[in-house]
């Protein structure tokens, strides 16, 4: 199954002659990188913001990282209800760029968080999953997690390190960023975001590129935008969009066909971030550890999660990559629980053109493990 799933989709890129003066094109996660990339191909390479495997929702930029979005043209990023760390960087250092919140472009599938997933919260009655759009309001609840020093995942990648100079940028290349790896090795940089906590959970979820059909919309936005400041290789931007949203459509295709043994098969994962492909391909999200923001579960939350397990006989929960799944573990003490993992940052993929769809593809394919 594996193998068929990952091998099913032929990379389709349009080459072009790579041209000196490309756009200075930051980028904040590694999915909408992936997503630029795709389109600049053959005319240049955007600048990686949050290097894989570190936490999106409070994060602390590296100087080289800094200097990426200071001497860019155009920046690309969720916004401020996936980041709200990165709004004022985005401001002050990139207030020259073009900066585009990829949230608010119009015509996106947005979804709401889910009640049942944050009925702790008296703020969110009356959220419907798919109503009320216009609310945007409310995401300076971005977490970060003490347990993230639990991690030897980490311990594993300082590859990932090497990254930032995705940006293919040459200034980028040789700054002084073996002192900035030196300083992040233990990921100090998710320890002291404690204050975002009690932050508000409603409003809109902003893991919106787990949409195909949202990633889709984003590639013509993001080759538009690219060729108003490069008419030069408007052409070539347009191409690669079209390009990539042929390929996105073949992989949904395929993972529309390959998920069905999926379909109505309950699962609990750490942290409400999957709707958007919950929705995209007919699956059933029943629990999670943490809320929307992947901030830290209260003992009611677990003791409910451990009721859902109970109650509707679970028998496939997910970890992520990011977060300790001791908490996951502790949820299902005594339970017959198969805990396998998803990836919706693509931390196990090479950044890069590829890895918006392999990381689509990634998910599919553990998903299945619940049913093999």
């Amino acid at each position: 199954m594996t193998k068929s799933f990952l091998t099913s989709v032929a990379a389709l890129t349009v080459a072009a002659p790579a041209l000196a003066q490309a756009p200075s094109v930051a980028v904040d996660i590694a999915p909408v990188h992936s997503l630029v990339a795709q389109v600049m191909q053959g005319v240049g390479e955007p600048s990686l913001i949050v290097e894989p495997g570190a936490n999106p929702h409070g994060y602390s930029m590296r100087p080289s990282q800094a200097r990426a979005l200071q001497k860019s043209d155009l920046v690309f990023w969720m916004g401020s209800r996936m980041s709200p760390w990165l709004e004022k960087p985005v401001d002050t250092l990139a207030a020259e760029a073009k900066a585009l919140e990829l949230l608010e472009v119009p015509g996106l599938q947005l979804l709401e968080f889910r009640e049942e997933f944050h009925g702790d919260h008296d703020d969110h009655a009356g959220h419907d999953d798919h109503a009320g759009h216009d609310d945007h309001a409310g995401h300076d609840d971005h977490a970060d997690h003490d347990d993230h020093a639990d991690h030897d995942d980490h311990a594993d990648h300082d590859d990932h390190a090497s990254h930032d100079d995705h940006a293919g940028h040459d200034d980028h290349a040789g700054h002084d960023d073996h002192d900035d790896h030196a300083d992040h090795d233990d990921h100090d940089d998710h320890a002291d975001h404690d204050d975002h906590h009690d932050h508000d959970h409603s409003g809109t979820d902003p893991h919106a590129w787990l949409s195909p059909a949202n990633a889709q919309l984003w590639l013509g936005v993001i080759a538009e935008e690219l060729a108003a400041i490069d008419p030069a290789h408007a052409d070539q931007y347009r191409a690669n969009a079209k390009a990539g949203q042929a390929r996105i459509a073949e992989v949904s295709a395929t993972l529309q066909q390959q998920l069905q043994p999926m379909q109505g098969v309950p699962f609990v994962a750490f942290h409400d971030a999957y709707q958007y492909f919950e929705t995209s391909f007919g699956l059933s999200l029943a629990g999670t550890v943490s809320l929307g923001d992947a901030s830290d579960p209260s003992p009611a939350q677990l003791n409910t999660l451990r009721e859902t397990l109970i109650d509707m006989q679970i028998t496939c929960a997910f970890s992520e990559p990011q977060y300790n799944s001791k908490l996951l573990q502790s949820a299902a003490d005594g339970i017959d629980l198969q805990i396998h993992e998803l990836d919706p940052l693509g931390f196990r993929q090479e950044p890069g053109p590829d890895l918006y769809p392999q990381t689509l593809l990634a998910l599919g394919n553990n998903m299945l493990k619940c049913v093999e």
